[in-house]
Formats: C-alpha cells, structure tokens, sequence
C-alpha cells in the first residue's frame, strides 16, 4: 500500500528521560458490518433533545426499534495518530501500547498539555516505564477523516480501523515507525476501552492484553449520562470549532470591543452583581463553549460539522459525567470544556454493541474501574484494579 505520510518530529522533555515523539497522518483501509438506523437527520438543539430522549427511554430498545438492518461499510480514511519511544529503549523487542480515548476527546487526552503536562499518562508509560506508546484520533474525531456521524461512525467501523492501525504495528508497516512489534497491548478509556474489548472479541490474537479503564459490561448507567449531558449540536455548542463560523470575521467584530467583560461587568455593579459572577457565569454555563475558539491554542480543528456530531452541554455536564468533587484541580474542568470534542449518533447507538463474552481471547487483562460513582461513569481517585487472564471477558 502507498502511503501519503504527513509527520511532526515532537521532542518533549520529560522529568526522567526525554521521550522522542512522531505526528503521524496514516491512511487505513476499514471495513465493517455497520447498523442501519431509521433516525432522521437532525435540524436543531430540539431533535437532539428528542433523540436523547428516545435513547434514553425505558418504554423499550430504542436502538433495536430503529435498527433496519445491516450493511458493509468500506473505505481509506486517513487516522491521526502520536507515536512516542524512549529515548533510550528499553531491549530490543519492547512493548506498544494502542491508547484509545473515548468520547468528547482526542487522543490528546493521554498527554494532556494542562499544567505543563503533569496529567501525563504518555510520560509516565514512555519515560518511567520504557513502553513505546501509539495514541490515536479515533476514526471521525481530532485530526483523523471526518465521515458520516450516523452511517459510517460507529463501534464496528472504528473498531476496523483500530485493528489495521495494530496490524501495522505488528508487521512493521505503520509509516515511518521501522519496527514490528510482537507485544501489543490495548489501553481505552471508556468508548476506546469498548472499542477495544470489540477488538478482542472480533480478531482474538490480535491484542496481547487488554487494560480497559472507565470500562463496565453493566450499561445501566448509559442513560443517566446521556440525560446528564443534555446534548447539544457540536456545530451549534462551540461555533467557532466545530460550526462554519469565520474565525477571522468574529475577532475583526470583537477587536473594538476591548475590555468587553469589564465594561460589562462595571453596569452590573450598579445591581450588584461582581466580575467573579459574571466569570463565572462565562466559565460554567454554554456560554462559556459559545466563546471556545477565540483563543489560538482554540483555532477549529473539526469546522463544519454535519448535526450527526453531538456533545454535551457546558461544564456542569462535563463534571456531572467525569468528575467527582474534591477529587479534581478546578481549573482542569475548563480546560477539558473548552478543549473538548464531540460523538456521534452512530457511536451512541452502538457503544454496547459488543457481546458480553470474549470465549477465544488468551491475553491478560486489567480493568480499572473507580470505586466510588457520582450516579454515573467516573469516579474517584480510589481504584479498583482486577487483574486476570480472561476470566473478566468470560462473564
């Protein structure tokens, strides 16, 4: 196969050792046995609310309601990925890791840049450990190809991609990466910990293990997080990034306005009202997400979205779903709010699409799951870890 390779030589500096870093633009070829979904397109906020409402219902499956069937889905899609090596490797036959992020994220999140990077999990498995780590944009997300967020996105098609991104791996294929890997290990956090056990269930020997966080088979807690986020059009939500907003047109309108919040700010003292509430109204409700983009760390990177891609609603939603009070830095939220990227239609409908046993993988697995929920999906830093072969993926 040709490949059209676009790549960013990164070097970060670790507290340890240096890890050495490559962006890497890589096109795959998927093909997958997607679901065929009767959901009418959506036109605004309000369909989104009807669809969550629908998906959320205990009256019945509204998945199976508006499955119509299945069909193959096929194409090249270009996939963003990180890959990162010790500086100095450890042996001469190290293990990869495939970190696969999971909804409302990219693959940034295992090498967050807050805080000078001190939520690093990439420096902790490369510089401290001496794993090469690969991190990817799922299909549809962060720098990857866009595709179509109801027929094309979802857990089979991405599950595709993930396993030809392991196959180059494996056989020394993966553009500018001159190595076969013989161990690989699949590390997801929530949707990529799916996608992953997805991957264990389809192509067996694929995975040499599974480390599955934010991960459980039990999908009661679905719906309450998706009623939690009350979910909004991406293009609608945050404009500048993800809508067809001009970036140039709204700072050439804003540029006059110099001070804007403290003018404002100084009226609303006449009742009352401090610059700290009026920044913090900013920070924590959706108009705080309808000004995303006007930083340049915040230029689009996924304009244009058709309505198929969803996200939540503001940073109350965002904690709601993923943080437990006293158990997180204040300033992250806005961080991860502001920086935030969207799901899909087809990845909610399919994200408990895998069956529950996966008989025929040998590999060991880990899955780390919090032990104490906020009603839903994270919890906090307290962990329980299991540690097993397979017994865990044999329930």
């Amino acid at each position: 196969m040709h490949f059209s390779v676009f790549i960013t030589p990164l070097v970060l500096i670790g507290s340890v050792a240096a890890k050495q870093c490559l962006n890497i633009t890589v096109p795959v070829s998927i093909s997958a046995r997607n679901g065929v979904f009767n959901i009418p397109t959506l036109q605004g906020n309000a369909d989104a609310t009807t669809f969550a409402q629908n998906l959320t219902s205990i009256r019945g499956n509204f998945t199976q309601e508006a499955l119509l069937g299945y069909e193959t889905v096929a194409g090249q899609y270009d996939v963003n990925v990180k890959f990162c090596k010790p500086d100095a490797e450890n042996g001469t036959n190290p293990t990869v890791q495939v970190l696969t992020h999971g909804l409302g994220f990219d693959k940034t999140y295992w090498d967050l840049p807050f805080n000078d990077y001190n939520y690093s999990y990439i420096d902790v498995a490369v510089d401290h450990y001496g794993f090469c780590t690969l991190s990817i944009d799922r299909l549809g997300e962060g720098n990857s190809s866009k595709a179509d967020p109801l027929s094309v996105l979802q857990a089979p098609a991405e599950m595709s991609a993930l396993y030809e991104l392991t196959m180059m791996l494996r056989n020394g294929s993966l553009p500018n990466v001159p190595q076969a890997f013989n161990k690989v290990v699949h590390v997801g956090h929530s949707f990529g910990s799916a996608l992953s056990y997805l991957l264990s269930v389809m192509h067996p020997t694929a995975s040499d293990g599974l480390i599955l966080t934010g991960f459980s088979q039990n999908g009661s807690f679905l719906a309450a997080t998706v009623a939690s986020w009350d979910v909004k059009l991406a293009r609608l939500n945050q404009p500048l990034r993800f809508g067809n907003i001009s970036y140039t047109a709204v700072s050439q309108a804003l540029s006059p306005l110099d001070n804007l919040t403290k003018r404002i700010a100084s009226n609303l003292a006449k009742y009352n009202v401090t610059l700290g509430e009026v920044l913090q109204y900013s920070q924590t409700t959706d108009f705080g997400d309808l000004l995303a983009g006007l930083q340049p760390e915040q230029l689009p990177k996924m304009a244009d979205l058709p309505s198929g891609y969803l996200t939540w609603t503001d940073a109350g939603s965002n904690q709601f779903a993923f943080l437990l009070p006293e158990f997180f830095d204040p300033s992250i939220l806005q961080f991860a709010e502001s920086s935030k990227f969207p799901f899909t239609l087809g990845e909610l409908l399919t994200i408990g699409s895998a069956p529950m046993m996966s008989p025929m993988f040998k590999g060991p697995v880990q899955i780390v799951t919090g032990s104490e929920f906020s009603n839903l999906v994270v919890c906090k830093v307290k962990l329980t870890i299991y540690r097993t072969r397979c017994d865990l993926l044999r329930w």
